[in-house]
């Protein structure tokens, strides 16, 4: 029988950024400098795939600090953690390594900066996720007030109207984003934002991408997992941008071919801690079914690379 002939638009840029690559090359070095088992706080990205693969090689992921023993290197997630994560390891006298990517760093630093020039900060950002947990937590409790939606804007109680400075979760929609802080400045004039966007590049350029095949396509999958904020945020893009059918499968056999009967074009992308592997591994589902034309379509090239932490680049 002869194969359906299909269309596949291929987000770029897609999958793995740089802040992603370096979180886990981090925890691949730390097992080779002193050896498995070395702990890491939080999953290190949020990728299913990626975590069992560092499992393998000696990762132990726990939730706490207070499930680490004192003896064994840690690691803290990319998505970053509260001060006071840190401060525990130092004063147990534990070896860590931070593999907060730099761009949230960029954040916290933004946030106590504020805080020293006696602002009080607004942080745009989704409750419980380990980055707004992160960033909040560079501050003293009740010191940073969370926003999600421009609605929460008008409930905000703040101590001085002239004394306010916003920061942003990286790995938002760009679009839902602008609305928020355009509630913001409407309600405070004088709030202060960042000097350059807090949203990274990865996750603009992911946005971007998704943008440009949106419209062509008669569904769009993303790779990612459930927990990861970028990877639904290219869902609700994709959507938002006229894709009529748009979904998150975390490998080719989450794939729901019943709700794909009948389409001749389908575009895929992959949220930025998705590894290629995955989809490749989505696409040749598709060659096995269909008769694939493949068409790239990529927005922006990414040739960003971030340094391990030095401790690591050293030689024991």
């Amino acid at each position: 029988m002869s194969k359906q002939p299909l269309t596949l638009y291929l987000a770029a840029p897609r999958g793995f950024c740089a802040g992603v690559d370096r979180a886990i090359k981090i925890v691949e070095m730390a097992i080779e400098k002193w050896g498995a088992p070395v702990y890491v706080r939080h999953e290190i990205v949020h990728n299913k795939f990626v975590v069992d693969g560092l499992r393998e090689k000696g990762a132990v992921f726990v939730e706490e600090l207070s499930e680490c023993p004192d003896d064994r290197p840690v690691i803290f997630s990319a998505h970053g953690v509260p001060k006071s994560v840190p401060n525990a390891a130092q004063a147990r006298n534990m070896v860590y390594v931070d593999a907060t990517c730099p761009l949230v760093s960029k954040v916290h630093i933004e946030a106590q900066r504020h805080a020293d020039a006696g602002l009080q900060m607004i942080m745009i950002g989704h409750e419980g996720h380990p980055e707004t947990v992160g960033t909040m937590g560079q501050l003293p409790a009740g010191e940073v007030i969370l926003v999600e939606v421009p609605e929460d804007v008008a409930k905000v109680e703040v101590r001085d109207e002239s004394k306010l400075a916003y920061v942003t979760q990286t790995t938002l929609s760009i679009d839902d984003t602008a609305d928020v802080v355009a509630a913001l400045q409407e309600r405070f004039p004088q709030i202060v934002g960042p000097h350059k966007e807090d949203i990274c590049y990865a996750t603009t350029n992911r946005q971007e991408a998704v943008k440009a095949i949106a419209p062509k396509c008669d569904a769009m999958l993303v790779v990612g997992a459930p927990n990861s904020s970028n990877s639904k945020r290219l869902v609700e893009v994709g959507s938002r941008a006229g894709c009529a059918y748009a979904q998150l499968v975390q490998r080719a056999e989450d794939i729901d071919w019943r709700a794909l009967d009948g389409i001749t074009s389908i575009g895929i992308t992959a949220g930025a801690s998705a590894p290629e592997v995955l989809i490749n591994e989505v696409i040749d589902a598709f060659k096995a079914r269909y008769d694939v034309t493949e068409e790239l379509v990529e927005t922006a090239v990414e040739n960003v690379e971030f340094k391990v932490p030095r401790v690591l680049r050293e030689t024991a």
